[in-house]
């Protein structure tokens, strides 16, 4: 193994689809980023086909070092048993550099990718991250909601009297510490999840709802409760139907 171990980069991905053409990454990640992402052989990704799609948007305004079909992508999700993080690893302990990248936003937030980042921290792997968006961070800037003290609750359960009595939870814990609740949900459940926040919550509790963040699509509203229930009873829904959402509350 050589005295120095590679660097392992946490690469920022867009949000979303973007118009593959130059320029195109422009106002989402900074030339530093898109450069230093050109330059690398390796990458673990959440998904091989989402990588190199973003490489391809890398190239149209810095040239790959290499041919696309000559980078080695490996693939770190959900269903990666931990026994196969020592061989995600290896490269770096070798010498190589490496780049991490999510299925969209930033690695390692509410991302696989995390249990990589331990273990190169174990084995004494540089870990740098790069800047890049986070729908989370994005979310709490533009609710409205207190940016001073927020926690990320990831899915809830599906089962509907179990999502009620946790968001119950998280509503008091929220009032009592005027903590902003982050929660996410598979985009074709976005109309269960805010008809389960408006139905639990309080009515003067603060819901925001963030979708399509940075996308031309994109919509932030935060309301009250009492205030959804209005405009979902007159049939005003949101637009976020298979849209990635981002729900806020904070209790009041």
């Amino acid at each position: 193994m050589p005295a120095t171990p590679g660097t392992l980069y946490l690469i920022p991905n867009t949000l979303g689809a973007t118009e593959p053409a130059p320029h195109a990454l422009s106002h989402i990640l900074p030339e530093q980023v898109q450069d230093i992402a050109s330059k690398l052989g390796y990458f673990v990704a959440e998904n091989a086909k989402t990588a190199r799609a973003f490489l391809k948007l890398v190239a149209f305004d810095h040239p790959l070092a290499r041919p696309l079909q000559d980078i080695q992508i490996a693939e770190l999700n959900v269903n990666t048993p931990a026994q196969a993080l020592a061989a995600l690893l290896q490269p770096l302990l070798d010498g190589l550099d490496a780049g991490l990248v999510s299925e969209a936003g930033v690695p390692a937030v509410a991302d696989p990718g995390a249990d990589l980042v331990r273990l190169a921290h174990q084995h004494g792997v540089p870990v740098r991250p790069l800047v890049g968006p986070s729908s989370l961070l994005l979310a709490v800037m533009a609710s409205g909601l207190n940016g001073q003290s927020f926690a990320f609750n990831g899915y809830l359960p599906t089962d509907a009297a179990q999502r009620g009595k946790r968001i119950a939870e998280l509503e008091k814990r929220s009032r009592a510490e005027k903590q902003t609740q982050l929660l996410i949900e598979t985009p074709y459940r976005n109309g269960q999840m805010l008809d389960a926040l408006v139905a639990s919550c309080q009515p003067g509790t603060l819901i925001c709802v963030a979708t399509d963040l940075t996308l031309p699509s994109e919509s932030v509203r935060t309301l009250t409760a009492a205030k959804w229930k209005a405009q979902l009873a007159a049939g005003r829904t949101p637009d976020f139907h298979k849209k990635p959402t981002v729900f806020l509350f904070l209790g009041q």
